[in-house]
């Protein structure tokens, strides 16, 4: 329809011809059109038959599907492939050969460059049929799209999904979209006057055609520049919000759950706004899910101490104590959160040691001394069981290591040194004290002075000396204070 309609609307229009002429000129049209259309449904129905494959195959494969939904989603770019292909070329050679022909038998009497101009209009009608047809194909392709994503679905319960990927950038989308309109009808019109200028001669030829094209170059430079500043910022106004969207999604992918600053006055606003209220869902929702996992771990704790009334708190002060040593360590953030979480489990082994082993009062044999050795790996299975495994591999290290000796004397696994997991080393020292300071059946808790007395002794062979020393330094500390502000009265 837009070959038809421009084409005989320029030769109605701009050509002083006879009608003898116009009708043989129309001819070359028709007879153009009928080629153009012969090729350009031959390619049209190569470029579907992927489609149609799939739509019309009873037993459909997976691979199949996913090669016709992918090429569903290049059918847009496909089809600005066919509209410059087949389509301009199937009209425009024939077009022009049978033209020339004419011309040179002397059946048309126009000048040859009409041809060229010809073609020039040609390739402006192609370029901007090639735009409508592939914003129509893209909203054709949406119900294919939706069909084999659903077939994929319900036979295989596969959803498929581009992942992000992008076939048309929207920046040369929207730059060659603006363009085309902006000049369009500026070359469109300068060539019809053009040749309506030509025919009709006398003094307008020559000097006169000159100016002519001075004029309508000049027309044309300032047309285009605004059509590209135009186009550039369109582009800008509308790329922005979307980078800013699509970085704040990764950062929310990642686990950050930030908020994008709301700095638009369109419908991007609502976009920004609709996001942010996901975003907050989100914060609010992990909020949940840290308060539940915590009381999890804690829970477990108490459990687990709940089995001896000696042993009593005895998973939370080591926890209490571990986070004392990881911030004067340094430790901060989900690192920290981290230490605590595995402090609170660094004995949920001893659920698989026998109460009779546990709890028993005389000397443990060497036997029932190694079922209590046995407790550090017991407790890294027990975790290695919960789901999502992931989740639970920031607390293994400290929960299997944390007998583990400076100088590789220790147990399960006998390393030494800073080959030892950072929370085993840390948790060590908490628990040492905290077990020496606390009753068991067998023997009353010792002073607070001479437990410290033992940690300095053990500093860099039994512990960490750096974290043996933080928390000897800390309690040191606290003992000054205390002596300053309670002194000691004597006389």
């Amino acid at each position: 329809m837009a070959v038809l309609a421009v084409g005989s609307l320029l030769l109605l229009s701009s050509l002083t011809i006879s009608t003898q002429e116009f009708f043989r000129l129309l001819l070359v049209l028709m007879l153009s059109f009928i080629i153009m259309a012969v090729m350009e449904i031959g390619v049209f129905l190569n470029q579907i038959k992927p489609i149609r494959a799939a739509l019309l195959e009873e037993n459909l494969t997976l691979p199949m599907l996913e090669k016709a939904y992918l090429h569903t989603h290049q059918m847009p770019k496909r089809a600005v492939q066919r509209i410059l292909g087949p389509h301009l070329m199937g009209l425009s050679l024939p077009a022009i050969l049978m033209t020339f022909w004419m011309i040179r038998n002397g059946w048309i009497t126009i000048p040859y460059f009409y041809m060229l101009i010809a073609m020039g209009g040609a390739v402006l009608v192609a370029s901007m049929h090639a735009l409508i047809e592939f914003f129509l194909t893209c909203t054709a392709i949406i119900p294919l799209i939706k069909e084999f994503r659903n077939r994929a679905l319900e036979q295989y319960g596969v959803d498929f999904s581009l992942e992000g990927h992008v076939f048309i950038p929207i920046r040369p989308k929207f730059m060659v979209s603006c363009m085309l309109i902006g000049t369009f009808p500026l070359f469109l019109f300068i060539m019809a006057t053009h040749i309506r200028l030509h025919d009709q001669g006398g003094a307008v030829v020559g000097v006169g055609m000159q100016n002519y094209w001075a004029w309508a170059g000049m027309v044309l430079l300032i047309g285009t520049t605004f059509s590209s500043i135009a186009a550039w910022l369109l582009t800008s106004s509308v790329q922005h919000p979307i980078d800013e969207l699509y970085q704040a999604m990764n950062q929310v992918k990642d686990g950050n759950l930030i908020q994008v600053q709301d700095e638009y006055s369109d419908e991007f606003s609502k976009l920004v706004a609709g996001f942010n209220m996901m975003v907050r869902g989100l914060q609010a929702r992990e909020q949940q899910n840290r308060q539940l996992l915590d009381s999890y771990f804690t829970t477990l704790a108490v459990a687990l101490d709940a089995r001896d009334s000696y042993t009593a708190g005895h998973s939370l002060r080591v926890a209490e104590y571990s986070v004392i040593i990881g911030q004067l360590a340094g430790l901060t953030g989900q690192e920290l959160d981290n230490l605590r979480k595995s402090a609170l489990l660094h004995d949920i082994g001893k659920i698989g040691v026998s109460d009779s082993v546990l709890f028993k009062e005389e000397a443990l044999t060497e036997e029932e001394f190694d079922q209590i050795k046995s407790h550090p790996v017991l407790g890294e299975n027990i975790l290695r069981q919960i789901e999502p495994a992931e989740k639970m591999e920031p607390y293994l290290g400290g929960v299997r290591s944390h007998h583990e000796r400076y100088d590789g004397r220790g147990y399960p696994d006998g390393l030494a040194g800073t080959d030892i997991p950072l929370h085993g080393r840390i948790i060590a020292v908490a628990d040492a004290y905290d077990a020496m300071t606390s009753d068991r059946p067998y023997r009353k808790g010792m002073d607070h002075d001479r437990a410290l007395a033992i940690l300095e002794q053990g500093r860099g062979s039994q512990w960490d000396p750096e974290f043996a020393g933080l928390f000897l330094d800390y309690f040191g500390r606290k003992a000054r204070l205390h002596q300053d502000i309670y002194p000691v009265k004597t006389g």
